[in-house]
């Protein structure tokens, strides 16, 4: 088990001790393959967001070993077109289960990256990382629109590969986010890349003023957060949205609903919206969330994904990676951990170039 004294930055009142972020760090690292690959448990999929984000989480604890195998992980599995197919079977072959492949899924991985990079100083993996974050940026912005919105996927190849134009508001935030973290390995590595900073300030641009460029999803709580914890939306623009919706998506003592109007909370959505609460500045509101949603941690360390609150019952019964993950990142952000605020807090990531028809009035 990962050492209390390597999570003391992970404490939390409330939310975590330094034994229980360790069992929860172990308990992520468990269902870990010796490949390095991370399924949302054992004998479930694999998909490449929650691959990352549950990477992202071992190296918060200091686990950057298992960090960087799943990183190598990532690299082997590449096609040839920079991308990665949306899901994968838990076996040795693995096997696609969802041939598509989404933008969002793709571009994800700059973000676990850098963060690699910002937790370790590894100079070499970067270098070796490069050429996966480059060809996987590359795939995305081949699915940019003029209007600055990245379509959702491109379908199976054995189905002729047509490209899913439609833009969707939480995954092109998180795309923003991803973007803005490549440009940063490119300006490290001193190798400039004017398209990648013209496509982040059309879509941080289109975030931003244009909600009509993307599809409806409104009834979903990620819609209404992830522009901020993307870093599109930020000042009082963000306290102007978060505060909009609070009452419609919030539940007070559970934590977040994850679409209208079903009664269900879910722990990654509850801990997605304490980062962006801490992005806000709003570190009270996001501790609390967080002391919220313990009542979903599970002995072995583990969080079940939600709770349907008017049947008092957990649903789905799975106890997932990423939820885990997303809950030491939140707690890591709060804690100072440098890697994490740098690449939530963006202070320091590159913001791009909008055009001049996007900054004259």
């Amino acid at each position: 088990m990962t050492s209390p004294g390597r999570t003391e930055r992970l404490v939390l009142p409330g939310v975590l001790t330094a034994e229980q972020a360790a069992h929860t760090v172990a308990a992520i690292a468990a269902e870990q393959r010796p490949d390095g690959a991370i399924p949302w448990f054992r004998g479930h999929h694999l998909d490449p967001w929650d691959h990352v984000e549950a990477a992202m989480a071992l190296d918060a604890a200091g686990e950057h070993t298992r960090a960087e195998a799943a990183y190598r992980w990532l690299a082997a599995h590449q096609n040839s077109d920079g991308s990665w197919y949306a899901a994968y079977a838990d076996g040795a072959a693995d096997e696609p289960t969802d041939r598509g492949r989404e933008t969002n899924f793709v571009a994800y991985a700059a973000v676990g990256v850098w963060h690699h990079y910002l937790a370790t100083g590894d100079d070499a993996f970067l270098d070796r990382m490069w050429p996966t974050v480059y060809a996987a940026v590359e795939f995305v912005l081949q699915l940019q629109q003029p209007g600055g919105q990245i379509g959702w996927k491109r379908e199976d190849p054995e189905d002729g590969g047509i490209d899913r134009t439609e833009a969707l508001l939480t995954g092109c935030s998180s795309i923003h986010q991803a973007l803005r973290c490549a440009l940063a390995i490119a300006e490290h590595r001193e190798e400039p890349q004017p398209d990648w900073e013209l496509a982040v300030g059309l879509l941080g641009h289109a975030i931003r003023s244009h909600p009509e460029r993307f599809a409806d999803k409104s009834r979903y709580s990620m819609d209404w957060y992830y522009p901020v914890l993307g870093g599109a939306v930020t000042g009082a623009a963000a306290k102007e949205r978060i505060e909009e919706r609070w009452d419609d998506f919030v539940v007070p003592g559970l934590g977040v609903r994850c679409v209208l109007p079903n009664p269900w909370v879910t722990g990654g959505e509850s801990c997605e919206l304490a980062l962006a609460l801490w992005v806000m500045g709003e570190s009270d509101r996001a501790v609390e969330i967080l002391q919220w949603i313990q009542h979903l941690r599970a002995e072995n360390g583990l969080y079940w994904t939600g709770y349907v609150f008017e049947d008092r019952a957990v649903w789905p019964e799975e106890l997932t990676t990423w939820t885990a993950g997303s809950l030491l990142l939140a707690a890591a952000a709060l804690g100072g951990d440098e890697a994490t605020t740098a690449v939530f807090g963006g202070e320091r990531l590159p913001v791009g170039l909008e055009p001049d028809c996007c900054t004259q009035p």
